[in-house]
């Protein structure tokens, strides 16, 4: 084969060069092969370059010209990053080495000295057009490769938010518009200020983080979740736990804790609930104490929660929810993204309609080239493996947020490709080559249900590709029933022809462990383990509504000078004080007793008792109190009702309670207090009184405003 039938299509070849001699010499000796324009000139030179860029696959350039030398032509296809994409020969009869070591420098790939050869000239133009077409179909090669994958992470993306967004009746939209608002606030952010220090990978990674902000609803109540009317404080407070299972869940991962996304992942779900003025929850965060990226998705959130209709209100206008925030009508937030929100309002409603899978990789492809420019230092092979290796993050973090076997199997080589996580779930190397040969891999699954899941892949055909089935994989010494979910493979020539395929194996067994585990979120305190106020309620309900004749007693307390430790020594430190506290409950009350974290620094204890109540609660108090934590002290308030004084109603025994803790804590704190007739404010109807959560009003408002 000749060589120029390598080069797919006639190629384009530019001489800039002021001697209309050498440039008839050189269209001679090229033109039969090549397409040939001329200029006359460095400025003509580079005006060519403008018009036909795309078109030119060479530059034969001279070094000595009038207007502009060749120098400068080498500066402006520096500038305007062309030289990266078009070869450059520098011919000249100037052979000192200070000019052809200047040429070099600037991004030439060879050099022909005057008088011309023939043949040499010719065969490096083959050769340097030959090398830059391989290099170019590498790099579409690799950027194809890049494309799909991040294809496949926003497929992850989507379906992870279809999930979390299925069992409160939303379609996924939600989650994917909060992605696009965080990117595009991000971006105007960075415009105006470096206070963040944050880059273009930051904004890819917090922006893909924040497809998981609400994944911790998948451990609340349906009755809750999808309550068409105002929650009551229990329900809020239920709800509110979503934050926190969220972070707990990523948290629990066994691996990745260091790798970014997992980083940004946890502050989103944590703190997306926290204000500026510090008003929100979980921790009461206020200002730069929340991450930028919790900032940022927060209000990304209120916007689209505005704009959406849910179940308990229609949706608003882009006009009228921007106009909401500005206003503070929907809790308050860092001005300068307000700022933000205000300078990207007319290009949001645009955006959003944009939204679609193939629209974001476009933007991310157009993130990662601008990236690179910015690191003109990196040679091809670095960025290649840069991008393949944040690309492979992304997706290995996803499929351990799934804890399923996920595996890829083609058949030319014959290959297995198994995920980090399922890897170390079936002790197998991560890439198993042949492994109808391999006896590992053979022996986890018995040949007839092998054979038949291969049996029906093969089957299959590329309209209808997918394929389910239950087996059993000996895992550990032992068999456990597996759902094998494959997809299929096919090419694109015809007849269509199987090449493998994707899926995963799903341990029935574990999915309803993690089921039992949800449940088990759902009723207990993220941070402490102890039963959430919610559910302890309907434990105490049930107890005296089952044994109403009982002798009950309620007692609520909180830590002394909470606030003071988390001013002093930070959040991380104020939450081991609060499991500190929680321990020592679970180590001073019997084994019917009840107690629960109601909210912040309050808890609750319930218990039955048969005589002497009063050296009950003195000998539970006495194991709460005193001591300390590090350097903190511990001191507690706490406040008692007795079923015997004020009845067995629950809400009143709650109400009664909370009124002696008042009492103690404005006497002295650092002791506990029965409830006595005259704690009741005047004119009050103990029986006639409602519920508290240990949380202000604003909580609730604050919901309400989320869900205007």
């Amino acid at each position: 084969m000749d060589t120029l039938e390598r080069i797919a299509d006639r190629q384009t070849i530019l001489i800039v060069d002021d001697s209309e001699m050498n440039r008839a010499i050189l269209a001679d000796m090229l033109g039969n092969e090549f397409d040939i324009i001329e200029a006359e000139n460095g400025k003509e030179g580079v005006a060519m370059l403008q018009k036909h860029g795309p078109e030119v696959s060479l530059v034969l350039l001279d070094i000595v010209m009038p207007e502009m030398d060749g120098f400068g032509v080498l500066n402006m296809m520096n500038k305007y990053h062309w030289i990266e994409d078009i070869p450059v020969i520098m011919i000249s009869a100037e052979r000192g080495s200070s000019h052809i070591e200047r040429a070099f420098e600037l991004g030439i790939t060879d050099f022909i000295s005057r008088p011309f050869d023939a043949l040499i000239v010719h065969r490096r133009v083959v050769n340097t057009i030959l090398l830059y077409a391989k290099q170019k179909k590498l790099t579409a090669m690799v950027a194809e490769q890049i494309f799909e994958k991040e294809h496949r992470s926003s497929l992850m993306i989507d379906i992870l938010s279809h999930i979390v967004e299925f069992r409160n009746g939303e379609s996924g939209m939600h989650v994917r518009h909060v992605h696009t608002l965080t990117e595009t606030l991000l971006k105007v952010l960075v415009q105006k200020t470096d206070r963040y220090h944050l880059s273009q990978t930051d904004i890819s990674v917090i922006g893909t983080a924040s497809a998981l902000h609400d994944i911790g609803k998948i451990a609340i109540p349906e009755e809750v979740l999808n309550k068409p009317g105002r929650l009551t404080n229990e329900e809020f407070a239920i709800m509110k736990t979503h934050s926190m299972v969220g972070a707990d869940m990523l948290e629990a991962l066994p691996f990745y804790q260091n790798e970014p996304l997992v980083k940004a992942a946890y502050q989103i779900c944590r703190w997306h609930h926290e204000r500026w003025d510090g008003r929100g929850y979980p921790d009461g965060l206020k200002g730069d104490e929340i991450p930028i990226s919790a900032q940022i998705v927060a209000l990304a959130d209120v916007y689209d929660a505005l704009t959406s209709q849910r179940v308990y209100k229609p949706a608003y206008t882009h006009e009228q929810a921007v106009s909401m925030i500005l206003n503070g009508e929907c809790g308050t937030f860092n001005p300068l993204i307000m700022e933000c929100l205000r300078d990207s309002a007319d290009d949001i409603p645009a955006g959003l309609s944009d939204d679609s899978i193939e629209s974001r990789n476009r933007r991310e492809m157009q993130n990662v080239a601008r990236e690179l420019h910015k690191h003109e230092e990196l040679t091809a092979s670095e960025r290649t493996l840069e991008l393949l290796e944040h690309e492979r993050m992304k997706y290995s973090f996803f499929a351990s947020l799934t804890q399923e076997i996920q595996f890829e199997y083609t058949v030319t080589p014959p290959s297995l490709v198994l995920s980090t996580w399922g890897s170390e779930k079936l002790g197998l190397p991560e890439i198993v080559m042949d492994p109808y040969q391999d006896e590992a891999a053979q022996a986890i699954i018995a040949p007839e249900d092998r054979d038949s899941i291969a049996g029906a892949l093969r089957s299959t055909t590329p309209g209808n590709p997918v394929v389910q089935s239950d087996c059993k994989l000996f895992l550990d010494g032992e068999e456990k029933w597996h759902r094998i979910i494959a997809r299929a493979s096919w090419s694109s020539e015809e007849p269509p022809r199987y090449t493998g395929c994707i899926g995963k194996a799903l341990d029935i067994h574990s999915s309803r462990l993690q089921l039992e585990h949800l449940e088990q979120q759902a009723s207990h305190d993220g941070l402490t383990g102890l039963l959430n106020h919610a559910y302890a309620k309907k434990r105490i309900m049930e107890r005296l509504e089952d044994r109403p004749s009982g002798r009950y007693a309620l007692a609520i307390l909180d830590l002394d000078y909470f606030k003071s430790a988390n001013d002093t020594y930070g959040h991380m430190f104020g939450d081991q004080v609060l499991k500190f506290i929680a321990d020592r409950m679970r180590h001073s009350i019997r084994g019917g007793d009840i107690a629960a974290r109601v909210g912040g620094d309050e808890f609750l204890i319930f218990l039955e008792y048969k005589t002497d109540l009063e050296s009950t609660i003195d000998g539970v108090y006495k194991r709460l109190a005193g001591g300390s934590y590090e350097d903190f002290k511990i001191s507690v308030s706490m406040g008692v009702a007795s079923a015997e004084t004020v009845g067995v109603d629950y809400d009143t025994l709650f109400r009664c309670a909370d009124q002696a803790l008042y009492v103690v804590k404005n006497s002295g704190k650092g002791h506990y207090s029965y409830y006595e007739k005259e704690h009741a404010p005047v004119g009050e109807d103990i029986s006639a009184v409602s519920p508290i959560d240990g949380e202000d009003e604003a909580g609730q408002a604050q919901h309400e405003e989320e869900s205007k």
